[in-house]
This record gives structure tokens, C-alpha cells and sequence, in this order.
């Protein structure tokens, strides 16, 4: 069941964290309070052009089908503007996968009552942070949305009830890493919310309705991190993990490669209730992981912890083209 409804309830599950990131203080806010307009980089968004019928779609990438899915650590809001390990790294991996016909992000700054899916044409750039260089709170990544995409999506996750959401639009988990993946925001973007009331076991069984989206053109990716604790924040140790944080970090490592689901969903942990102290940068992982099929190859990538507390790994699903 799909449904037009009235915004819902966005407030995160946790206070505000105040984090003071690359010399400047960052203050975790309400997504939808943040209204102002932003100056755009590249052209105004263009609403798509009318999608070809799936069947003309899947035929149209049958040849690079399944697409590749990626999760991807997408850490301070700054790696959108700054030459780094980690932008480097993301510009890479954009010349490497085939372009999709449109993208799904799952990102873990939007979590809701229930599910729902934004379906405008031209969805705003949200900037869901406060304390930063004016140049990133004027930055816009104005690509265009797909309705039709967040019908289909909708399809996939019947009987579910899924709302067609026409306020929110990209916050910063997308844009952060399409800004390198896909610099000329010429791919249509839809964002799928997290709902808060699901564990992960029940997310990872959502995502799993999602896996044929790969067959039709559809990039998959997932934004958050997976360690992700901003009270243990350590400003004097640009590189290198906490020791439960590193030990974390290796046994997702380690239960990726097994493609071991339940390892992925288990959450009770001493290492694991530090490294995630709240689950929704983790969740985005597990729709990546869950759109896998077994035995296909995942390469981690990207591989390191910054401020003791912050994990950068990622994970590519599919095949990965040579370097260019």
C-alpha cells in the first residue's frame, strides 16, 4: 500500500550531538527545520525525462546487470569540499561503476515513522548540520528525482505501507558522496527513509524486497558508517580506531566476506554497543549487504578509522571495473 501523506514525524531518536570536526563546530539538527535556500554548483535540477518502460530498461542494462551496490562511510560533511583520502577514493569508484539509470540512497540521516520514499521531481538539498564553512551550507547537488522509481520501490516493499514523500529531499549522507560519485547530478536520485521502529534483522529483511531494483539499472547505495560514536571522538588521532573500535571494525570485515547475515544483524555486543551507540549509520549497511546475492564478490574498500571513533569502511557489491 502506497500513500500521499503529511510530512512525519523526523525528530532523531537522539539528542542534538554537538562535534567539533576539522577545526570547526558541528551542530546535528532536525533535518526538516533547515529550510534555507542554497546556491547551486551545477545547473538548476531539470525533472527527468519521462523513464522508458521497465521492460525497455532492463533490456537497455541487461549487459551490466545486477548493477553494482555500494555502502559507503561517508564521515564529515567536509569531504564534500576537501581533496582527501576519502573524496579521492569516492571520485575513483565513480569512474569505475556503469552508470545507473537512476539511484536509490538509504541514508542515515533520515529516519521516520514508518517508510517512506521521496517522490518529487526536483528534490532540495538539505543541509542537516550548522557550524560549517559557508561554502558548504550554500553547496546544492541538484539532481533531478523519480517518482516513477519511488512508485516502483513502493511495488517492491508491498504490502508494507510506504509514503510518497514530497518534502524531504537529498540530505547530506547523499550528496556528500554523489558530489564525487557523480559530480554533473545528471542521475536521478531517490532517497528510501530508515524507519525507526524496525530492528535490524527487520531491515535487512526490507531490503532484501529491493534486490531486483539491481536489474534494472538501479545503483543501491548505502551512507553511514560503521562505527559511529561522536562522544568518543578523539581530536588528536586523525588516523586509527579505539581498540574496541578496531575490533568492531574487523569482525564486520570478517562477517562480510562470510556473508554471514546473522553476525551482520547482531547488535548486543560490548564492542558493538560502542561502536554503535545508535543503529542508523549502521542500518544503511545491512540494505547493501542484503541485496547480495550468495556468493556474489564484495570488496572492501577504503579500510580505516578516523578520530578513534569514526569508521570509513565501505563495501562494493558486484563486479568492479579496472582503474581507468
Amino acid at each position: 500500500m502506497l500513500a500521499f501523506a503529511p510530512p512525519m514525524a523526523r525528530t532523531n531518536r537522539v539528542a542534538p550531538l554537538r562535534a567539533r570536526l576539522h577545526g570547526f563546530r558541528a551542530v546535528w539538527l532536525r533535518c526538516s527545520s533547515l529550510r534555507a535556500p542554497a546556491r547551486s554548483v551545477v545547473a538548476p535540477c531539470q525533472p527527468a525525462r519521462k523513464p522508458h518502460t521497465r521492460a525497455r530498461s532492463t533490456e537497455e542494462y541487461r549487459l551490466n546487470r545486477p548493477h553494482p551496490a555500494l555502502f559507503i562511510g561517508h564521515g564529515n560533511p567536509m569531504n564534500t569540499l576537501e581533496d582527501n583520502v576519502n573524496s579521492r577514493a569516492w571520485r575513483d569508484w565513480g569512474k569505475r561503476l556503469p552508470r545507473p539509470r537512476a539511484i536509490l540512497v538509504i541514508s542515515a540521516h533520515w529516519e521516520t515513522e514508518g517508510i517512506a520514499v521521496t517522490a518529487m521531481p526536483c528534490p532540495r538539498t538539505i543541509h542537516d548540520f550548522a557550524g560549517f564553512p559557508k561554502r558548504l551550507a550554500e553547496f546544492s547537488y541538484p539532481a533531478p528525482g523519480d517518482p516513477d522509481l519511488a512508485r516502483r520501490i513502493a511495488q517492491l516493499l508491498a504490502p508494507e505501507p510506504v509514503t510518497l514523500d514530497m518534502e524531504w529531499g537529498l540530505d547530506h549522507g547523499a550528496w556528500s558522496l554523489l558530489a564525487h560519485l557523480y559530480p554533473n547530478a545528471g542521475v536521478p536520485v531517490v532517497q528510501l527513509s530508515l524507519d525507526r521502529h524496525r530492528d535490524a534483522a527487520a531491515h535487512f529483511a526490507l531490503a532484501q524486497r529491493l534486490r531486483p531494483l539491481r536489474d534494472e539499472g538501479v545503483l543501491i547505495l548505502g551512507s553511514g558508517n560503521i562505527v559511529h560514536n561522536l562522544r568518543r571522538i578523539d581530536w588528536h588521532r586523525h588516523e586509527g580506531g579505539f581498540s574496541w573500535a578496531e575490533r568492531f571494525n574487523r569482525r564486520v570485515h570478517r562477517l562480510l566476506l562470510e556473508q554471514d547475515h546473522a553476525g551482520l544483524c547482531r547488535l548486543d555486543e560490548e564492542d558493538t554497543r560502542l561502536s554503535v551507540p545508535t543503529p542508523e549509520h549502521y542500518l544503511p549497511l545491512l540494505y547493501i549487504s542484503a541485496v547480495r546475492d550468495a556468493g556474489e564478490y564484495l570488496t572492501p574498500l577504503n579500510d580505516h578509522i578516523e578520530y578513534g571513533a569514526i569508521g570509513m569502511l565501505s563495501a562494493w557489491v558486484g563486479h568492479m571495473k579496472p582503474a581507468p
